[in-house]
């Protein structure tokens, strides 16, 4: 069941590249607000069902570097739930998607 709703989400959640835009928060609401929510705080099944990560979660705040952010945009989870985005991403995306997650005023400044 896990298996199926992962394929799920990652066929339609995830949606397709943001249409070119290299602009974080645009980025962000196409392509990441499925699963972590239109302001970084993901829905309770996604987080019960594939412990999808709060990006508004103190834990996560205090470390969240644009570099730690672009690492799992571009490779995905460690445990393989998050897909990774390079190649359906482009580089500039990528890089304006994590600079924006890990801005200090995310999700504000959306």
């Amino acid at each position: 069941m896990v298996r199926v709703l992962i394929v799920f989400v990652l066929a339609v959640g995830c949606g397709n590249p943001a249409s070119g835009s290299a602009d974080g928060p645009t980025v962000f609401r196409q392509i990441c607000s499925s699963c972590h929510g239109d302001a970084g705080k993901p829905p309770e099944a996604m987080v019960a069902r594939l412990a999808v990560r709060d990006l508004t979660a103190k834990e996560f705040r205090d470390r969240a570097t644009p570099a730690l952010v672009e690492a799992q945009v571009r490779n995905g989870s460690k445990n393989k739930l998050m897909p990774a985005f390079v190649g359906a991403l482009t580089d500039d995306q990528i890089k304006a998607v994590s600079a924006y997650v890990a801005s200090p005023t995310f999700p504000q400044s959306r």
